[in-house]
């Protein structure tokens, strides 16, 4: 497939209850517009070729055969589309009827697939006229041939492919929990009452969550009878847990398109060990199928910040603060210790540090003087950093203590014989790590726990100094990425307010930098971004091609969808954070415990590799993705 991306579409004609040949009409208009569009899997509502809403007309062999008939127009009309339509029916099989889903492709009846569980309730009495087709095994004589009929899955490269219909889903078992399709097509006739839609929704991103596959969920809407019940036309496509497009009930999208990451939740299975199904080899039937090959941009909405919640913000924010906030407490529970010592710089990550052992000191009914707030200014801080870092302290009513490192860092340099205007690593680092031997004496004087600063995006890139600021007794900021910094900064601002909010804004618009370097006409002269690259895009490389597997040449096209241009126009710089990734790799195989509030890179949680893996593989992609 077209990179492991799979374009899936709904799709919602307005139909004519017991008009075959009018709904055939609309069938094939719709699957020609979604053709065009490079869809590979397009999925009707249930019974949408007669009407779910026939009633007893389903027992009259004109509608049924008119059906059929409406079938062999639809398949002669698609003849030469490579989608795959999934369309429902009634059909005629031994002297039952039964509630099915036609599978067709370039004219040609891939599979039918009945439905297995009938409801009998409420509204619903489809016992009355259909048969389950949860043991059916076989084939059915449909349009002039045979045609496998049963429960079954279409294999499209890697990708198995399950059909369920309506209360399929509703089920205690559906059967997509036993089957192993990592795709499902549901055609569905739900009735709209209230609150219904949310009961929907939940149904569809709480199966493909559990199953760790994607969920095509197609509803009847409009042109069905009215008479006792609405239908919606409520449209789903879900891939684990996420909503990548919908088309909200009453809405008037004939249409909706998305790109399913294959790939990923391929990689995601592969990575869950508990995910099991129980269908065992040969217990279903299986029809390969060939799929077209497209190319242009991803049909999904891709952020620029995946690490930054996009909904429910306060509230995503308020958990991972307390999910930092708590494991602090914890440690200094176990240790005994009521006291903390923090580094702060005046910049974003001690910040959040600062902010979540407040909150921690709270949780312990502990005051903040506790707080030990230790400013070393060196070579390369400026009044505005130095300015933050006074001010956040006193605003939080912190111990507060300045240890300046310029004469003790210019003592040791001359003591290892190194030229004080030599601006290189050594210069650097003994800056660092002088930091963090003061903290940690500090802390042994004082009986407490140093709190490390260092977050997620530092460590993907080895920005941090092995033995100095690499170093710590609890890293409170070891799994949020500096984008999610920099948004729970802003947060704990908006909340908190006054002077402390305006100095938080202060740091929010300083320039990122480790200020080792001498600053330049009172300005900071050393600037991360500048020499790393911007921490919006490695944090987006982090998220796509560490933490959900992608390929460089998938990760290059999720780039291009969500910052613009071509593909290409971020190769170089995915280059680039491959090689530090990879080269970075000795300094987090040996960091401190810290909490796990999304993704981590602690060898003890969601990342082990050896720290002299070869990068080669990932740099030839990137270099062969052009060609």
């Amino acid at each position: 497939m077209n990179h492991g991306f799979l374009r899936v579409g709904v799709a919602n004609p307005e139909i004519r209850v017991a008009d075959p040949a009018y709904n055939a009409e609309k069938i094939v208009a719709i699957a020609k517009k979604a053709a065009k569009e490079n869809v590979e899997l397009l999925a009707f509502g249930e019974l949408c070729v007669t009407g779910y809403t026939c009633g007893d007309l389903f027992f009259q062999k004109e509608l049924t055969d008119g059906a059929q008939d409406a079938l062999r127009k639809i398949l002669d009309e698609t003849r030469a589309l490579a989608t795959v339509l999934f369309v429902g029916l009634p059909v005629r099989h031994e002297g039952k009827l039964y509630n099915a889903c036609a599978v067709l492709q370039r004219g040609v009846i891939l599979g039918v697939v009945p439905k297995c569980n009938l409801p009998e309730y409420g509204e619903f009495n489809e016992l009355r006229y259909f048969a389950s087709g949860a043991d059916a095994f076989g084939a059915v004589f449909l349009c002039g041939a045979y045609a496998p009929f049963g429960q079954m899955l279409f294999r499209c490269g890697e990708v198995d492919v399950g059909v369920e219909i309506c209360e399929d889903l509703w089920s205690p078992v559906p059967p997509s929990s036993v089957s192993g399709a990592l795709v499902t097509v549901n055609l569905s006739a739900s009735s709209e009452t209230v609150g219904k839609a949310d009961k929907r929704r939940t149904l569809v991103k709480s199966q493909s969550m559990r199953t760790l596959s994607a969920y095509i969920y197609a509803d009847a809407g409009r042109g069905e009878s009215t008479g006792d019940m609405v239908f919606s036309g409520h449209g789903m496509i879900a891939e684990k847990g996420n909503i990548l497009a919908e088309n909200a009930p009453f809405a008037d999208n004939a249409l909706i398109v998305a790109d399913i990451d294959t790939e990923y939740l391929l990689f995601e299975r592969a990575r869950n060990n508990t995910v099991r199904f129980g269908r065992k080899e040969g217990e279903r039937q299986l029809t390969v199928v060939q799929l077209p090959v497209w190319h242009g941009a991803l049909r999904r909405q891709v952020s620029r910040l995946p690490f930054v919640p996009e909904k429910d913000c306060d509230a995503r924010a308020e958990l991972i603060l307390n999910i930092q906030a708590e494991g602090l407490r914890k440690r200094m529970q176990h240790t005994g210790l009521d006291k903390l010592v923090l580094g702060v710089s005046g910049g974003l990550d001690s910040a959040l540090a600062l902010l979540v052992c407040l909150r921690t000191l709270e949780k312990l009914q502990l005051p903040r003087k506790n707080l030990i707030a230790i400013s070393m200014p060196g070579f390369g801080t400026t009044e505005e950093t130095a300015q933050n870092a006074l001010l956040l302290a006193k605003e939080s009513k912190a111990d507060y203590r300045i240890a300046d490192i310029k004469a003790s860092v210019t003592q040791h340099l001359k003591d290892i014989g190194h030229d004080l205007n030599v601006y290189d690593a050594a210069y650097e680092n003994a800056q660092a790590r002088m930091r963090t031997m003061i903290l940690m004496d500090v802390a042994n004087g004082e009986g407490a726990i140093v709190v490390g600063t260092g977050d997620l995006s530092e460590a993907a890139l080895g920005w941090c100094t092995y033995n100095g600021d690499h170093m710590s007794m609890y890293g409170v900021n070891a799994s949020v990425p500096k984008t999610l910094v920099k948004h729970l900064v802003a947060y704990e601002a908006a909340r908190i307010g006054g002077k402390t909010a305006k100095t938080l804004d202060g740091i929010l618009h300083t320039e990122i930098s480790p200020e080792l370097l001498p600053a330049k006409d009172g300005k900071i002269a050393q600037k991360t971004e500048d020499i790393i690259g911007s921490f919006d895009q490695n944090d987006f490389f982090l998220f796509y091609a560490v933490r959900c597997g992608c390929t460089p040449e998938r990760t290059l096209l999720y780039a291009a969808a969500a910052f613009g241009g071509k593909p290409d126009d971020y190769a170089e710089s995915l280059a680039k954070f491959y090689k530090r990734f990879f080269a970075a790799q000795f300094k987090r195989s040996c960091v401190p415990d810290g909490p796990k509030v999304g993704f981590s890179l602690s060898p003890r949680g969601d990342w082990r590799m050896p720290s002299d893996a070869s990068v080669r593989l990932w740099l030839a992609a990137l270099e062969n993705n052009g060609n």
